[in-house]
Order: C-alpha cells, then structure tokens, then sequence
C-alpha cells in the first residue's frame, strides 16, 4: 500500500533508533523496504555486509513485547513442528519487532515457476501443517495462549458477514439495501453462522492462504498468525484451497481434502465433511470480499481488486451447487450481477 511521503522520516526514525540500540548501526547496513499486507504494519528489510538479513516489522504504535498477539502466539507454535519465523529482537516504545529474514518467495509467487510435482508436493506440505496445527493445537490447549480465549462464534462471523455486506454491497458496489431487504440478507446468513459456530473447535491460523505460506530453504514457512483462534477443522484448509489468490483445479481440490482426511484419521464421513468444507467456503469467501471492499473504498488500496472475480466465482458456484442456498443466492444475486 502507498504511504504519505511523511510517514518515510518516522520510520526512518524507528529503523535508525532499533539499528542503533542492536548495535546493528555499526555494521553499515542498507535498508530496503518490503511489501506489506493488509494490516497498519511496515516491513523493512535490513541487509548487512558481514551476517544475514533481518527484517523489520514496524507497527504504527509502541507495545508492550509479552503482550503482543504475535509473540504469544509464536510462543505457542515453538512447540510445535511448524517452521515460523523467529524472533531477533524488539524495540517496545518504537514499535519496532525483528524478525528472520525468510526471503521474498511466497507460495502464491513460487507457483508460476513450480513443476507439477512441486506444485504438488508444496501444497501437501501445506495441508499436513494444517493437520500438525490441529493435532498439537490440541495437545497444548493452555489458557497463557491467547487463541484458546477467542473463537469463531455467533458475535465473530456475524460480524463478518456485516462487514461483507457494508464494505463489499454498500461501499464498493454501491449497492442501497433497504431495511426488509437487509434483514432477509440477514437472516439467510445467520443460518450459516448458527451452523459454523455450533461445530467442534481446533486451533485455527485463521488467514492461512498462499500468501502467507514463505518458502525458505525448501521448506513452506507460516507468517501472519497473530489472528490465531479456535474454529471449524475446515477453516483453514478453506482458506488454502479456495484462496482468492491461486486457481487450483477441483481434481487437486478433492485430492488435498482427501489427503487431509487420512492425516486426520477421519474416515466414512467424507461427503459430510465435503458438505461442512463449502459452507465455510461460503462464508469465508464473503468475507474476503468485504475485506477486498474495505481496502479498496477505505484505505485507497486498489491492489486487491484483481482478486475480486475469483472469489465472486468461488462464491457463485458454492451457491449454484446447493439447492440449501436457493434463497440467499436470490438475495445476493438482486444485487450482484455476477451471482445471477
């Protein structure tokens, strides 16, 4: 996202201030920026002559380190055999985090360049991080952890869904909703919520597409976790197989669910899974919409707006494949076109 040209000194300021106190000034460093996410968050790479590169995660204000969602839940992760990012360093008062420098691939950016075997292999190692998270997830279950407090309940992904309908409907498409119009939206999407909200909970990364899968060393690293928390087993390997941002065919969709199945041990229960995997297909979906909404008409940012026919297309074939969603694909499709 583009900055004001007065937002360069403070960070500057922040870098120089971090660089200094880590004695990291003395080695003549060089100071690269990184793209960033959708987040408030800046990233700067820091490269030095003589050792490997860090990077800089600055947030918009000071922190408290021990009360950071992502230290907490890096914490959590360390004892798992998941590969994350570690931790190198902090300044408190500057906002500043020091992360290790895992590269510029991500698994969305290795794809282009991927065999077939690779493209295969990666996305395996992909699911079976989601079956670890989940098995350990489980086993470390402690109330020091922060994603153990907080799930996807009614209050959560209702207040998605709103989000969805406002940012996505209202601002980006401009679409009027008049109050009977909305409470049937409404209403057809709380059917959805009530039916997420009552499944059983595991530990969940929460935005766990190829974007914030890096690959380091032949190995798919997770980023981006601080938003860790309890929800549906079919949440995050929503987001992995139905990523706004990769085309995967539904041949390799079945076979990863398939894949996931079996590292689970969940067996005769399939089709009932299937089922389970596109209604929160269909609520995540929407929710990505509303976020791609929100960045574009709130925050300037046109980037995500390429990734807007892909996920409208998830959300109509989701709605086209199951008579259950007849009413609220009516609903939707009254206002966007894309749905009829």
């Amino acid at each position: 996202m583009d900055r004001p040209a007065h937002d360069a000194p403070e960070a500057r300021a922040k870098i120089d201030g971090f660089l200094e106190r880590s004695g990291y000034a003395a080695r003549s460093p060089r100071v690269v920026p990184l793209t960033g996410d959708a987040s408030d968050r800046r990233y700067f790479r820091i490269l030095m002559p003589d050792s490997p590169s860090i990077v800089l995660s600055l947030y918009s204000s000071p922190f408290k380190f021990d009360e950071l969602p992502f230290v907490n839940v890096s914490r959590l992760l360390e004892h798992m055999p998941i590969p994350v990012p570690r931790l190198l360093g902090h300044a408190d008062d500057l906002g500043v985090l020091a992360l290790q420098d895992l590269g510029d691939v991500t698994l969305q950016a290795h794809l282009g360049a991927a065999t077939p075997a690779e493209h295969a292999a990666l996305y395996r190692q992909a699911v079976a991080l989601i079956a670890t998270l989940q098995r350990f997830g489980a086993e470390l279950e402690a109330p020091q952890y922060l994603p153990y407090g907080i799930a996807f309940d009614v209050e959560k992904l209702t207040w998605e869904m709103d989000f969805f309908t406002r940012h996505f409907l209202e601002a980006y498409r401009g679409v009027t909703l008049t109050d009977p119009q909305r409470q049937a939206l409404r209403s057809e999407l709380a059917d959805v919520i009530d039916e997420l909200a009552a499944e059983n909970r595991v530990l969940c990364h929460r935005d766990y597409h190829s974007r914030n899968l890096m690959l380091h060393e032949s190995q798919l690293y997770m980023i981006d976790f601080q938003d860790a928390r309890m929800g549906p087993d079919t949440y995050d390997l929503v987001s992995l197989l139905r990523d706004s941002y990769v085309d995967l065919p539904e041949s390799t969709v079945d076979e990863l669910i398939a894949y996931f199945l079996a590292l689970r041990g969940i067996t005769g229960s399939e089709r009932a899974f299937s089922d389970r995997f596109d209604v929160m297909a269909l609520q995540r979906n929407l929710k990505a919409l509303g976020t791609f909404g929100y960045q574009t008409t709130a925050r300037r940012n046109p980037v995500y707006i390429q990734y807007i026919p892909r996920t409208l297309k998830y959300v109509r074939d989701n709605l086209a494949s199951k008579p259950r969603f007849a009413r609220l694909r009516d609903i939707l499709a009254t206002h966007v076109e894309e749905f009829r």
